[in-house]
């Protein structure tokens, strides 16, 4: 009995040793493999983008009007968007515009830490311009209707039929504390790791632009376009920002068991 009491002693302290590191941990520094998106200063890499913009369409735009609108979606982020430098946060009070990457990622792996301030927020991360692993308050009530109760982490703008749509299982921490989403895109095909809980495993991101006719193939969604946080309703934070790109072979292998799509 004293061995096993020594033992689960012994492995409680791991634990919360493990738990004090991860605290400590120094913020906003990329694990090995990945490059951060976020120096903790400012907003160096990131520019504005309008909310809901098909990335087919800007593509479409000449280089003067792309230059034009830029600049204002800048100098709206510039309204609604902030880094707290004490504590190395990027803040955003919850208006236009979304923040997005300037470069452009196919295949990526993109890590980032959220907290939502108060109660009822809503926020998001799009993927290639589109949306979204969904984030909000489950306990919100205006929100019961669209599904809230059953989590953040999911593909919520997927199609009712798509299994992506709902998350594996609810992995939010309260309101007021921090969240990780570990988030892996492949051609299509979406991976949601969410406070080290599987929410989505490979299921496909629907494009939520395609105004699909019977008569027209679904299209696909682009396959390179920026990474974007999405905020409206309430005060976001955001921290530890990284990201992999996805080599070519990893990628094959990583959808093999999909049929290679």
């Amino acid at each position: 009995m004293k061995h096993v009491r020594l033992a689960l002693i012994v492995t409680i302290a791991a634990l919360g040793a493990g738990i004090a590191a991860q605290q400590n941990a120094p913020l906003n520094r990329a694990p090995k493999g990945f490059t951060a998106l976020f120096n903790g200063k400012d907003l160096t890499g990131w520019r504005g983008r309008q909310p809901n913009y098909n990335p087919v369409e800007e593509a479409k735009l000449s280089k003067e009007e792309h230059a034009k609108k830029q600049a204002e979606w800048n100098a709206a982020r510039d309204q609604h968007w902030k880094v707290d430098v004490a504590k190395g946060e990027i803040v955003s009070d919850g208006q236009s515009p979304h923040l997005a990457t300037m470069k452009d990622y196919g295949d990526f792996e993109f890590d980032v830490d959220w907290l939502m301030v108060n109660h009822n927020g809503d926020s998001g991360v799009y993927l290639r311009g589109y949306p979204q692993v969904q984030v909000w308050d489950p306990d919100n009530p205006r929100e019961v209707a669209n599904g809230a109760p059953k989590g953040s982490g999911a593909l919520w703008n997927d199609k009712a039929d798509n299994p992506g749509k709902w998350p594996l299982v609810k992995a939010d921490n309260p309101v007021g504390q921090w969240n990780t989403f570990k988030i892996k895109m492949i051609g299509s095909r979406v991976w949601v790791t969410f406070n080290d809980k599987l929410t989505v495993d490979g299921a496909v991101l629907d494009n939520y632009f395609d105004g699909v006719k019977p008569e027209h193939p679904p299209e696909p969604i682009v396959a390179k376009g920026p990474i974007e946080l999405q905020t409206h309703g309430s005060e976001i934070r955001f921290r530890n920002i990284y990201v992999r790109e996805i080599p070519a072979d990893e990628a094959k292998a990583a959808l093999a068991k999909f049929g290679g799509k």
